[in-house]
């Protein structure tokens, strides 16, 4: 789940010999709002849709412009998180990939970056989401795996965040293989656990917003 695995090579960088106008073409084909600039090899920043119709001069090369979001980039060896860390962070649908020498390798999209993580905690597979409340220090997975596989369940992949309303607190989002959570539920209740929220995934998904929209829901944004 590196970074460099999830390049996107249909994405051109700008040269700054290219022209606005070109940048735009690009822009349009490849439907995106910016493009990263690169010279020698390496990484500028990126150069945005917005800043080129303010400039309003097609003929005008990239390099007489000052490109944005200049760390907005990653290295290849970096995990597929830390991209959409950096997407969140830059506010960019794509971020730059570099090597350890800071050489420019290409970029990833938000949409393809947003799938391979999806992926990763087992959104596609049939099952259902239960998000528990907690405080850090009662925080033991090794016992929420007791309690999960007491119901003849397992716990798929899990996901941690700290609770916006009390630092001591976090919502723990766990990914269950069954797909009917209420007697987990009763389970966890019985045991003292916080219930926030539960549902049941429906099947037979399909299309990458729905993967999408499972995954913001799994990590309950």
């Amino acid at each position: 789940m590196q970074a460099f695995e999830f390049i996107n090579n249909l994405i051109p960088p700008l040269k700054l010999t290219d022209k606005t106008k070109m940048a735009l073409a690009w822009m349009e084909e490849i439907r995106t709002d910016r493009l990263p600039v690169v010279d020698q090899g390496k990484f500028l920043g990126l150069l945005s849709e917005e800043m080129i119709y303010e400039i309003n001069d097609p003929e005008k090369s990239i390099g007489e412009i000052e490109p944005d979001q200049t760390d907005c980039w990653v290295f290849s060896d970096k995990h597929i998180y830390d991209v959409l860390k950096a997407s969140s962070e830059f506010d960019s649908n794509i971020v730059a990939v570099v090597d350890r020498e800071l050489t420019y390798l290409g970029v990833v999209t938000m949409e393809d970056a947003i799938a391979a993580f999806a992926d990763s905690l087992s959104i596609q597979s049939q099952g259902s989401v239960m998000i528990l409340s907690m405080n850090m220090t009662d925080y033991s997975l090794a016992e929420i795996a007791r309690i999960v596989e007491s119901e003849n369940t397992k716990i798929l992949s899990s996901f941690m965040t700290s609770d916006p309303l009390d630092d001591a607190k976090i919502k723990l989002t766990l990914k269950l293989d069954q797909p009917e959570p209420r007697h987990i539920k009763a389970t966890f209740e019985r045991f003292g656990y916080k219930i926030l929220d539960h549902y049941q995934e429906e099947t037979g998904i399909s299309s990458e917003e729905d993967r999408i929209g499972n995954l913001l829901r799994f990590l309950d944004i």
